[in-house]
């Protein structure tokens, strides 16, 4: 039986499909930043030592700033080293996720044996012993409140909320408040910040819960370099609000392009956009063509997410592409 889910990414699937080689591609397929934070030079010592505590509380202020939140903060190597541990977390009763979302919630826990079942909307997550949604959600950008969040925290036994698109849309985000002691949130570094392969991520909530994933996570869970590089663009004020700014109006840019190429736009954030095509197998070719890779999935044949290009060369070819397709 394989465990390998379906995911953005995998320009060789897309070379294989479309040819070409991968530096000829613009790999829309994620949610990930395609301007990233300018990384400076990393120390020799973040190379070539054991990551230390100094470090790590570096980080753990850096994210505290950048986040709000005066909630306890766990770093992990990724937001997904922290769903790969929840099984171990969760309580007895049913799980529910609210769904369609990021696959690998229900593949982990369907694989650690609990029976998960997605619902449509996050009201529905009453009752259940550990209730997980993605908000803003993947891949529909739908949100929920924090007024809201809290209220389903009060009638579950534990809340799983992942902010890993919340960068870009701060006032979503349950960590400017009370930490309520049954529930984890999860935060990725690599995807606003456009450095997913430095795998950093964050679980904050009531100390119990961190105790327990930090020491099922092991020690050194965080390498040097990203502990390093992490903090820094962390305290970053001025890139996080310039970014912010530019990636808004660059939504609105895709979302004009898709719409004079006859999409509907069904969703999405400000890291990415999910579009209702004729026939999103179609589209994704019409895209392939140009060396653009894009987004489709299983449970709809006309839904295509398609993440912001970075530069003014991407954005020319993405218009030329939708523009044979309308």
């Amino acid at each position: 039986m394989t465990t390998e889910r379906d995911h953005g990414g995998d320009l060789a699937a897309a070379t294989r499909a479309f040819g070409g080689a991968p530096a000829d591609w613009i790999d829309l397929s994620t949610g990930i930043n395609r301007v990233p934070w300018p990384v400076p030079p990393v120390s020799p010592h973040a190379w070539t030592a054991l990551p230390g505590r100094e470090a790590r509380d570096r980080l753990i202020a850096a994210a505290r700033c950048a986040y709000g939140t005066d909630w306890p903060i766990l770093p992990l190597g990724g937001a997904q080293a922290a769903i790969q541990l929840l099984p171990a977390l969760a309580p007895d009763g049913a799980v529910r996720i609210v769904t369609p979302t990021y696959n690998e919630y229900a593949g982990v826990l369907a694989l650690s044996g609990r029976v998960v079942e997605g619902v449509p909307e996050a009201a529905a997550l009453a009752g259940a012993g550990m209730a997980i949604l993605v908000n803003p959600n993947n891949p529909d950008g739908r949100r929920v409140s924090a007024s809201d969040l809290r209220g389903i925290a009060s009638c579950v036994g534990l809340l799983v909320v992942d902010e890993s698109f919340a960068d870009p849309h701060p006032e979503l985000s349950l960590l400017t408040g009370a930490c309520p002691e049954n529930v984890i949130v999860l935060r990725s570094f690599g995807k606003f910040y456009g450095l997913a392969g430095l795998r950093l991520g964050f679980a904050l909530g009531a100390r119990a819960h961190l105790d327990r994933i930090a020491a099922m996570a092991g020690p050194w869970s965080v390498s040097g370099p990203a502990l390093e590089i992490g903090a820094a663009a962390l305290c970053d004020a001025d890139w996080r609000a310039v970014s912010t700014a530019r990636l808004g109006n660059d939504a609105v840019r895709a979302d004009k392009l898709a719409r004079d190429a006859g999409w509907n736009c069904l969703g999405g954030t400000a890291l990415f956009r999910l579009y209702e095509t004729p026939d999103s197998t179609a589209a994704r070719a019409q895209l392939g063509r140009a060396r653009i890779w894009s987004r489709v999935f299983p449970w709809s044949p006309r839904a295509l997410r398609l993440g912001l290009p970075g530069s003014s060369w991407e954005w020319a070819r993405l218009g030329e592409a939708l523009a044979r397709e309308a």
